[in-house]
């Protein structure tokens, strides 16, 4: 049996499910530098690109040997796109939020507030018209996209003062990722977008007044409980944030086939370990910032109710003015609407079953 056939026909199942992908024959030495938004001290998030490097040397005997950049080694921490985009490096690892200056619509590529969560987002990548949507949307940047991780539902951050109502953002320098922060400035906030290495120093400074990474495991880490206190949830601008590998369309389209099988499976695991490494971890992290003071408390409902309101009518403007931002969002939302409609019926019911218990 031809074992290329055997690669070219199994898919992402079947290569996972082996472990790695068959022998590689006659395949020349593939080096590829990727460049990461993500500082090597935050291990689930840098970490992914990592894993994706390792698989692909894995897979084909070290052969495709991809080396991973951390931020300020060859580009800037938000420089990813123009990056892979101009072909100066063949990979990068990014959130595609961070761009939304070049156009909104890049944003739902990882979250917008009250947005799907982090399965059904990887539900309408892969078997709704995500992937298709994006990677025509990408097109015109030479980009060739993959899912890389997602942290799941994040937390809603670190407060120096406390948050009793929408009145509270009035004024708040609050360090917002990409474009969130549209909707947390029509409630009055000053958002600011920092690359995570750099948000400890602005919080601990005064420069800026609040501020949200992930979670409890990556916000430990970073050490925001040590200048504020107040730790609020849920982050509804990030219900289940995806990162992405970006590839550049000509490095992409140069490769074999069996390569570019080994990028998407590759891709595909790293995005699947992400979201195990935020869920292994948070829960001991949580206990430990709890214990050490940090005081945990819900967004109040009327944050809530106003940041939706404000969102839906901030969706509906960019509709009327963004063809990109309405081709993509109306089938997003079509998708968001069918999915709430399934989860609330099975999976929210067992959930809220299953954390009201004493186990």
């Amino acid at each position: 049996m031809d074992r290329r056939s055997v690669i070219k026909h199994a898919g992402i199942a079947g290569v996972l499910a082996a472990g790695a992908a068959p022998a590689v024959h006659a395949q020349p030495t593939v080096r590829w530098r990727l460049t990461s938004s993500f500082p090597k001290s935050l291990d689930t998030i840098h970490g992914a690109a990592d894993v994706f490097a390792k698989k692909i040397g894995e897979m084909s005997g070290g052969k495709f040997q991809v080396t991973v950049h951390a931020p300020g080694e060859l580009v800037p921490a938000l420089g990813v796109v123009d990056a892979v985009q101009q072909g100066t490096v063949e990979a990068g690892h990014t959130c595609a939020y961070y761009y939304f200056g070049k156009d909104d619509t890049f944003a739902i590529g990882t979250a917008i507030p009250f947005g799907l969560n982090s399965r059904q987002l990887t539900a309408w990548y892969y078997e709704g018209n995500g992937l298709k949507l994006f990677r025509e949307f990408y097109d015109q940047y030479s980009i060739v996209n993959f899912p890389g991780g997602n942290t799941g539902a994040q937390m809603g951050g670190w407060f120096r003062k406390e948050i009793k109502g929408p009145q509270d953002f009035k004024g708040l320098k609050f360090r917002m990722g990409g474009f969130a922060g549209k909707v947390l400035s029509r409630l009055g906030a000053v958002p600011q977008n920092i690359p995570g290495g750099e948000i400890y120093q602005a919080l601990e400074k005064g420069t800026i007044d609040a501020c949200e990474w992930i979670g409890p495991y990556d916000d430990e880490k970073l050490g925001f409980n040590k200048v504020a206190k107040n730790y609020y949830y849920p982050g509804f601008w990030e219900g289940g944030a995806q990162v992405d590998f970006y590839i550049n369309k000509k490095a992409y389209n140069d490769l074999s086939a069996e390569y570019k099988a080994m990028v998407e499976s590759a891709a595909a695991y790293a995005h699947a370990e992400m979201q195990a490494r935020y869920d292994a971890r948070n829960p001991a992290a949580l206990k430990r910032l709890v214990a050490a003071g940090t005081k945990v408390a819900p967004f109040p409902k009327t944050v809530m109710d106003e940041a939706f309101k404000q969102a839906m009518a901030l969706y509906d403007e960019l509709s009327n003015s963004n063809p990109n931002w309405k081709k993509i969002y109306s089938d997003y939302a079509a998708f968001r609407r069918d999915q709430n409609l399934w989860f609330r019926l099975s999976e929210a019911a067992f959930d809220r079953y299953m954390q009201g218990t004493k186990l």
